[in-house]
């Protein structure tokens, strides 16, 4: 909220509580009282810092979060000038306000973005500034400042720095290898038998698609955090898919006997992307048989849709008999690089499959089996086009 901005031209909100009291009706200054219009809002209310100085640059407002974040108490703040209440600098030790110069810049300037700067003692805080003037090029009659702390983007940060690094030994062991087999078969291939270049070559094969598998999954990542991840929509029939993905893990080598697949028809044909269903499923099975234990069920069943009960969907289960997942584990797992017990994966799997089942309009959950494994069950609306409504 733009508190202390100019609205129309020649009304300005004046705000209340911890700022100096507002100019009653018909001032010179046209202040409107923000409780006597209705809306109710205190500066104290605002998550962000806010600090509001007059024309001649003395403090008028000062709210608790701006307290809290800068540490200098209210009555410490109210009535001094900004740049002694803010003696703010930016990371190269220059005193920001007079750099910025607000009240004797240019006229046209209209404030600052947000930048990074420090407080005395080191404390970094995020900091934008708004001018406020009367008219066009005229005097700036309020300067309005913003604060927030840098939790957030220091979250952020660690985030990406996590997801670096993780990227970073994921690729380190497979590249090592495909490096060294490469090397070894240019410089002595008349050396190895042809059943030494085959396993050699195999293993060459199997770390480059773990690669490939990897850089797909930090597209996939990019994709579902910018939400440009793109769903090429076509009928799909959820219970024939998971037969498929059956058959692929038997062959595989596992037994048949390890799966258990009951479908209650009929099912709703789903438009969504045929290619992106199989990413989920094939993360969810395969997470089933090497996590868990015993018998991996999967059940495919008309359900209602997540967002509207009218509609009509399908919902998939998939449960085993494992040792199942810690309880005070199940709010992280849909995070990046959460892994279960065992070791092994980037632990990006279950982030992905909940951006792939969200950008489809459906939901995704976790519990507990009736075997007392893990159970994941997912909703996809049938999302029909318009014109077959």
């Amino acid at each position: 909220m733009a508190v202390g901005m100019s609205e129309p031209r020649g009304t300005h909100v004046a705000v209340v509580h911890a700022c100096e009291p507002p100019a009653a009706a018909g001032a010179p200054d046209g202040a409107v009282n923000l409780e006597a219009v209705g809306t109710g809002v205190d500066p104290d209310d605002l998550p962000d810092g806010l600090v509001v100085a007059d024309g001649t640059g003395r403090v008028v407002c000062f709210n608790s979060a701006a307290a809290r974040i800068t540490a200098v108490p209210r009555a410490a703040a109210l009535g001094h000038q900004l740049e002694h209440v803010l003696p703010l600098e930016d990371l190269k030790g220059r005193r920001w306000w007079t750099l910025t110069d607000p009240y004797g810049g240019l006229a046209t300037r209209g404030g600052q973005p947000e930048r990074n700067l420090l407080l005395p003692g080191g404390r970094e805080v995020l900091v934008s500034a708004r001018y406020v003037r009367e008219y066009p090029t005229g005097p700036v009659c309020r300067v309005v400042v913003s604060l927030r702390g840098t939790e957030a983007r220091r979250r952020n940060e660690r985030s990406h720095a996590e997801l670096i690094a993780t990227v970073a030994h994921e690729l380190r062991s497979p590249l090592t290898s495909v490096k060294g087999f490469t090397a070894t078969l240019l410089a002595k291939w008349e050396r190895f038998t042809d059943d030494q270049k085959r396993l050699m070559l195999e293993t060459v094969d199997a770390d480059a698609g773990r690669v490939t598998r990897l850089i797909a999954e930090l597209l996939d990542i990019s994709r579902i955090d910018s939400g440009r991840l793109e769903l090429r929509r076509q009928p799909v029939d959820l219970s024939a898919a998971v037969e498929r993905h059956i058959q692929a893990l038997t062959a595989g080598g596992l037994t048949p006997d390890r799966f258990l697949v009951r479908t209650c028809q009929p099912l709703p044909v789903i438009w969504a992307d045929p290619d992106k269903v199989d990413q989920v499923l094939g993360n969810l099975l395969e997470n089933a048989v090497r996590h868990g234990e015993g018998t991996v069920t999967i059940d495919v069943a008309p359900a209602s849709a997540p967002a509207k009960s009218d509609e009509k969907g399908t919902a998939v289960t998939v449960s085993d008999e494992g040792p199942g997942i810690p309880e005070e584990s199940m709010g992280r797992v849909f995070t990046r690089f959460w892994r279960g017990s065992k070791r092994g994966g980037t632990g990006l799997g279950l982030y992905i499959v909940k951006g792939i089942v969200e950008a489809h309009g459906g939901t995704i959950t976790v519990g507990r089996g009736p075997g007392g494994g893990a159970e994941f069950r997912f909703i996809l609306p049938v999302s029909a086009p318009a014109y077959l409504v």
